[in-house]
């Protein structure tokens, strides 16, 4: 069966290289036999939170350098799967509300798991304190970057947000949208800029693409923020024979990243909503990168 033409739900300038050239090539390979079998977008999560789980056990035994391997093998599972269950749901329009949940869930369940037979294998106090404090800097760096990338994504296809929107369903996935959301109060400036384009006798789709234009370089920084990228630092971590170095990772290089990138994004939208305009922004890029 020839594999169903990808969707393009993802700007490729802002991916990370290994979803580029690994993890989506591998999952889009799987597509077709997942289709032709009738497997289920939510059961090819679960199937990722099994290889996940997996995982966490080989990383508990992370002092013999085979099941360090293994735990960075099982996790590059888990990711195909995680890319995998999305690509499934899209193209067979069953993407659904319990999906998106059950697909956070298990995303979030797998680190947790990881995190804690990190922790469990180190056996001390300090051990499980870093843990702890690393697992909250994730939970809202993760949460934050999905909000930019759905952002760049909504305003790369020209469309403009109307209002802030209110999290709804399940408590916990209200309060990851709540994280996530939190800064489309801080852009509505830039938001009623780029909806009232038209209006002012603009290009919605030249302001459009004169956005992303601007705005790639800062989503390829904020792309250091993938499960990816948190995936390689913990094998790195535990082949290096010390898992501490993957929580201070996470705890202050990660963490500086979040923050520089919200900075710089919202810099590029003042450049905007201040009324440069798109045509002069989208030269100034291009000659950027000639």
């Amino acid at each position: 069966m020839t594999p169903p033409p990808r969707d393009g739900s993802r700007d490729r300038r802002i991916e990370d290289p290994s979803n580029l050239y690994l993890i989506h090539p591998a999952s889009h390979a799987l597509l077709p036999f997942a289709l032709r079998q009738g497997v289920s977008a939510n059961a090819v999560s679960v199937m990722g939170l099994g290889c996940g789980t997996a995982a966490a056990f080989a990383y508990a035994n992370w002092h013999h350098p085979a099941l360090a391997l293994l735990g960075l093998v099982l996790s590059v599972a888990w990711l195909v799967a995680d890319g995998l269950d999305g690509m499934i749901a899209r193209a067979t329009g069953t993407a659904s509300a319990l999906g998106r949940a059950l697909d956070g869930l298990c995303d979030h369940g797998v680190f947790a798991l990881i995190y804690v037979a990190l922790a469990w294998s180190v056996g001390t106090a300090e051990g499980w304190l870093l843990a702890i404090a690393a697992g909250g800097c994730h939970a809202v760096q993760s949460s934050l970057y999905e909000g930019e990338r759905a952002r760049f994504h909504r305003r790369a296809r020209g469309i403009a947000l109307a209002s802030v929107p209110v999290p709804t369903g399940m408590a916990l996935v209200r309060f990851y949208d709540s994280i996530a959301g939190s800064v489309d109060r801080i852009t509505m400036p830039f938001e009623r800029r780029f909806g009232a384009a038209e209006a002012q006798g603009g290009d919605r789709d030249a302001f459009a693409r004169a956005y992303a234009a601007a705005a790639v370089p800062v989503m390829r920084l904020e792309s250091l923020l993938t499960a990816n990228v948190r995936v390689w630092a913990i094998a790195i971590a535990c082949l290096a024979g010390n898992p501490r170095l993957f929580w201070w990772f996470e705890i202050v290089p990660l963490t500086a990243v979040t923050a520089l990138g919200l900075l710089l994004h919202r810099r590029v939208e003042r450049r905007f909503v201040h009324g440069a305009a798109p045509q002069s922004i989208l030269l100034s890029s291009e000659q950027g990168h000639s």
